[in-house]
């Protein structure tokens, strides 16, 4: 956490971090103050992380993170069933969809949020993930662990969104608003997806991942698809010891206005002309 950010949750959950190694499902005070942090993450009254207006920082609570990895510690393994599907796992699947659409097929963990507006196609949504009011996560996407995406986002089919539980300090994988990720897409490991960027089915994106510009060929920040931009998973020749390879790479193939809503035919229209589909 900031030195500037107070998070929502009991300070005894930094207390409880510190005696974890002992924690067990009989320690019940313990597991009352645990679930109930857990219950506002879960009502979005509490959230891992978040996008600071001011200083457009990715701002993590450690506190959120701690009171999940926590709940793992303190809670029994209990089975569940859903019609003829039974589970067996330490956390119960979700039961708050107030405006949300839940088509059969689609699993939601308890300490996930969905805000009313959301759609779960059959898709999998992991627990302390964060969804925007009229984001579609559509058929077998997944969003894991502490991943935030924004408002009317869409994950197209496929999408894989990674997850970070541990360390607590590690930033998630942030999608802001408006973005557009085609089918079977990964964003892993932190990365980070800025405001109104649609990438091409397919494209990779780590933490780690170079960022180029096509028109200029300027190498950007690593790890960001740029806000109101088109971007695809390219090859950058690398030399090495062995010869030379092609290297991954993002690459903004385009620049949207700001606020440009970019109709899908004409998405699909500008990846094909570079053999990419949405």
């Amino acid at each position: 956490m900031t030195s500037s950010y107070t998070s929502p949750l009991p300070d005894q959950i930094d207390e409880l971090w510190e005696q974890r190694s002992t924690l067990t499902p009989d320690h019940s005070e313990a597991r009352a103050v645990i679930t109930g942090a857990i219950d506002q993450i879960d009502e979005g009254k509490a959230r891992v992380a978040f996008v600071d207006p001011t200083t457009d920082a990715v701002v993590v609570d450690e506190r959120a993170k701690r009171s999940i990895l926590l709940g793992f510690k303190v809670l029994d393994m209990k089975e569940s069933h859903v019609g003829d599907f039974y589970h067996h796992d330490r956390m119960p699947l979700k039961t708050r969809f107030d405006g949300v659409r839940v088509v059969a097929g689609a699993i939601a963990r308890w300490g996930s949020y969905l805000a009313p507006g959301v759609v779960l196609m059959p898709s999998f949504t992991n627990i302390g993930a964060y969804v925007g009011s009229g984001t579609m996560v559509d058929t077998w996407a997944t969003v894991g662990s502490c991943a935030q995406v924004g408002e009317n986002v869409h994950l197209s089919g496929g999408v894989g969104v990674g997850g970070v539980l541990e360390p607590p300090q590690a930033s998630p994988v942030i999608i802001e608003d408006d973005a557009f990720l085609g089918s079977r897409s990964m964003v892993v490991e932190g990365a980070r997806v800025r405001t109104g960027a649609k990438l091409g089915a397919g494209t990779i994106l780590t933490s780690s991942t170079r960022v180029f510009d096509a028109e200029t060929g300027e190498e950007l920040k690593r790890g960001e698809a740029p806000a109101w931009s088109v971007c695809v998973t390219a090859n950058r020749a690398k030399s090495f010891p062995g010869g030379e390879f092609g290297m991954p790479v993002l690459l903004v193939l385009k620049r949207l206005q700001e606020g440009e809503e970019h109709d899908k035919l004409a998405l699909n229209d500008l990846l094909r002309e570079h053999g990419v589909n949405a």
